[in-house]
């Protein structure tokens, strides 16, 4: 019995001893604190310009290119490939249906 009186001491000891050094861990981490998260600058990128008369159908991006599928005045469409993160253009893919 009184072995079970002391193991149940220790363990008593023990427990108040690591919530202690929980709550010494939690508060010099909150009074450290650390820098505001800086919110996300805006994208500026320059215009993208499209064909007098041309519209936009679809669009869809992938994590570094933007594809606009654009239908021209005449009927034909035009797949733009687009850096979105400075709005250049990196190419164009024309599609045309077969007569």
């Amino acid at each position: 019995m009184r072995t079970l009186k002391l193991l149940v001491i220790v363990m008593a000891v023990m427990i108040l001893a690591g919530f202690a050094a929980l709550i010494v861990v939690i508060a010099g981490r909150v009074s450290r604190g650390g820098p505001a998260p800086s919110l996300p600058q805006p994208v500026v990128a320059a215009p993208i310009e499209l064909p007098a008369g041309a519209r936009i159908e679809t669009m869809s991006i992938g994590s570094d290119r933007l594809v606009l599928d654009i239908l021209l005045p005449d009927g034909n469409r035009r797949l733009m490939i687009i850096d979105p993160a400075t709005g250049r253009l990196l190419g164009t893919i024309p599609l045309r249906t077969a007569p």
